[in-house]
């Protein structure tokens, strides 16, 4: 993708603060981190969202978030961290390339991932399940 700031750094005309790349992924720091060492792991191929991403890419991409993970808990010793990927706009994915964040956490941080609670009224859960399952492959 020409435009695709991410496909930019994987092709090396934008710097990154890298921290992991092999042949499918690369990683780096977020340049706005929500706490200091979040970092993105990132396919190579361009895919907007984790449902068009191919199965290998999906795959490496995952292998590469729990390496990347692990080496955040010990590097800042805790285990303790967020994994997010916001798909689409409303989800607030602002790059459209398929990413992961992955945010470590440390007592007292003062950062919140919080949303309002709902509930289902009458038949509602099963309505949605329903849906949901028409559509599962």
């Amino acid at each position: 993708m020409d435009d695709c700031i991410f496909c930019k750094i994987v092709e090396g005309k934008i710097p990154a603060t890298k921290i992991y790349e092999d042949d499918k992924v690369i990683s780096f720091l977020d340049i706005m981190p929500a706490n200091k060492g979040h970092c993105l792991i990132v396919p190579k191929n361009h895919s907007p969202t984790l449902v068009e991403m191919h199965e290998e890419d999906l795959t490496a991409t995952v292998k590469a978030v729990k390496k990347i993970a692990r080496a955040l808990s010990l590097s800042f010793g805790n285990a303790s961290f967020n994994m997010v990927m916001n798909n689409g706009k409303e989800a607030g994915q602002i790059v459209n390339h398929a990413h992961i964040h992955l945010i470590p956490r440390f007592q007292k941080d003062r950062l919140r991932l919080k949303w309002s609670h709902l509930k289902y009224e009458g038949e509602e859960m099963n309505d949605y399940a329903g849906r949901i399952k028409k559509f599962i492959e």
